[in-house]
């Protein structure tokens, strides 16, 4: 099961998938494309942007594979550097996905028929709506 984290000019909206919709996305790499129309969002199309895996580390774009290495890097992501020439060694998880990956980061390439808006209401909503039941 993954936790897909969906950006779309600058707002966030979560969605849990369960074990059948999460088939589309094992062994898919970064910047791989993905339909919406398997996991419930008809006429969407998606770019995978990233993750993380069950304990917390980030998936990197240019690291092949699915396991998790330790890198001296001194700049991208998953790195934070606080002064010139400074290297740092992160362990990190390769860019293909895999079943340790427990969140998926996916832009918005193509919008479909509903705003992503309507398809996840604010909380705030839902908690009015319940009241007022």
């Amino acid at each position: 099961m993954f936790k897909l984290v969906i950006n779309n000019k600058g707002k966030a909206y979560s969605k849990e998938l369960n074990d059948q919709e999460s088939q589309i996305f094992l062994n898919k790499k970064i910047k791989e494309k993905v339909s919406g129309n398997t996991f419930g969002l008809k006429n969407y199309e998606f770019e995978i942007t990233g993750g993380s895996d069950k304990d917390g580390f980030p998936m990197r774009f240019d690291l092949p594979g699915t396991g998790r290495k330790k890198l001296l890097l001194s700049k991208g992501p998953g790195v934070k550097i606080k002064r010139k020439g400074m290297r740092k060694r992160k362990a990190l998880r390769g860019n293909v996905i895999a079943q340790d990956v427990k969140q998926i980061n996916i832009n918005v390439i193509k919008e479909g028929d509903k705003k992503l808006e309507e398809i996840f209401p604010k909380k705030e909503e839902e908690k009015t709506k319940e009241e007022k039941k």
